[in-house]
């Protein structure tokens, strides 16, 4: 699988070292032709890598490859200076083991999926002004997880003015928020004066109560500068 993720990577790469290229530097810095003081709106496509960690006692996790969606807003401080928020999602399949308390008892074996919610601000630097550049990211957020394996019954009651008395039974799952933090690295490329798309490499550190869980996701985006 790595080897999959890498070869995706190099050809983003290489098709972006192409297009480079085409790339001249700004005739003259100003509002109409450059990224300063310029909003900026894009969607995304993201393929993140699977993880396979063991924990105590033999539980262990294998979460999936997985493509997964997101949205981005920016803001160019300057030309190279970027402000961001990003969010991503993914419902990658995940096969965990469940050590019960008691040593008698046999581990249970869970094969379901996983949801995973990402919020992410960062801070994104480009190396150039020029049309092509590359660029490093670094930023903090949160990630919310979803086992989707139920926790419990809840049952609640109430009066609702137009169906009375009601009461309604919901299963619980088991899900967490947890503080995250991720770095990257990149090429940007502004085809236009309000069209630009971007390709990164992401990895994002995200502690859990038994240590850190790594994602590390390859990311394509595409979006308007306005």
């Amino acid at each position: 699988m790595l080897k999959r993720v890498l070869l995706i990577a190099i050809l983003i790469f290489t098709s972006c070292s192409v297009l480079a290229q085409y790339d001249h530097p700004r005739k003259q810095p100003s509002k109409s032709d450059s990224r300063d003081n310029r909003w900026e709106g894009s969607v995304i496509l993201a393929y993140q890598t699977g993880v396979d960690n063991s924990y105590e006692n033999g539980s262990a996790i294998d979460v999936d490859s997985a493509l997964g969606w997101g949205i981005g807003f920016g803001w160019n401080w300057t030309d190279k200076l970027n402000l961001s928020y990003r969010y991503q999602s993914t419902n990658p399949d995940y096969a965990a083991v469940v050590v019960p308390e008691d040593p008698d008892a046999v581990p249970v074996d869970i094969d379901h999926n996983l949801d995973k919610k990402t919020h992410q601000f960062n801070v994104t630097y480009n190396f150039s002004g020029k049309a092509f550049t590359p660029f490093v990211v670094a930023g903090i957020g949160w990630s919310k997880l979803d086992s989707n394996v139920p926790s419990g019954l809840s049952t609640g009651c109430w009066w609702d003015p137009w169906w009375g008395y009601i009461c309604v039974a919901d299963w619980k799952t088991y899900k967490t928020s947890q503080f995250s933090y991720n770095l990257g690295a990149g090429v940007r490329w502004d085809i236009n004066n309000f069209v630009f798309t971007k390709a990164s490499y992401m990895r994002e550190f995200l502690d859990v109560k038994n240590g850190s869980v790594n994602f590390d996701t390859a990311i394509l985006e595409v979006g308007l500068m306005f």
